[in-house]
């Protein structure tokens, strides 16, 4: 891994409340879902960023550097614009709600990107758009076309991706570090956190593979 690369951890927007705390410091297995996050990110990256716009999001991850979105109300386009910017060089981005991504298929990603000089590297799954934008690699190439699809009013996750060299982890890659539902889930609702503490007492989500 020749290149620099900045571990991006996605709290934007404005925290949306959830069980009275942003919902990334919730708890899985006792520890706090956006330490896993970091903690990933840590053994694949040479430096972390938070982005967030909450005002309290400096004490979440002391020695962090937080930014906050560049262009605010723009979604989850709009925190990886962010991220890139702030970050000013190739980034592996990942939601600060997904538990169980594995720094194995992290680091899969970044030697992707780099291999193929690729603008953005995706792992492939079963979801609705095929791939995970938010737990992916990006460079700054993807700016220009992030922000003229703002424009456009495209507030579409994925709707850049035709406009730039884009590189697929291979699904059966990407099962080669877990079963894709696990590896990707996001905490949105109480009961999407007791699935995953459920996931983390059985298994902690393949939390060995995370650390290999």
């Amino acid at each position: 891994m020749s290149a620099g690369c900045t571990g991006v951890i996605l709290a934007g927007g404005q925290a949306t409340r959830y069980g009275g705390l942003p919902k990334g410091l919730e708890r899985v297995a006792g520890e706090r879902v956006i330490d896993r996050v970091a903690n990933v990110l840590a053994q694949t990256t040479d430096e972390l960023l938070l982005i967030a716009n909450d005002a309290s999001a400096s004490t979440w991850l002391p020695g962090v550097r937080v930014e906050r979105d560049v262009r605010p109300g723009f979604g989850s386009l709009g925190g990886i614009l962010s991220g890139v910017v702030h970050a000013g060089q190739p980034a592996l981005i990942v939601a600060w709600d997904m538990p169980f991504v594995p720094a194995g298929l992290l680091a899969a990603l970044r030697d992707l990107g780099e291999r193929d000089h690729a603008d953005a590297a995706v792992p492939e799954s079963g979801s609705r758009r095929g791939v995970e934008p938010l737990c992916a690699y990006y460079t700054p190439a993807c700016v220009a076309p992030i922000e003229r699809q703002i424009e456009r009013g495209d507030l579409r996750v994925v709707g850049f991706y035709d406009d730039i060299r884009l590189a697929r982890l291979d699904a059966e890659l990407v099962r080669g570090f877990g079963d894709p539902e696990r590896l990707f889930m996001n905490i949105n609702t109480p009961d999407e956190l007791a699935l995953a503490e459920h996931h983390a007492s059985t298994t902690d989500g393949g939390r060995d593979r995370q650390e290999a």
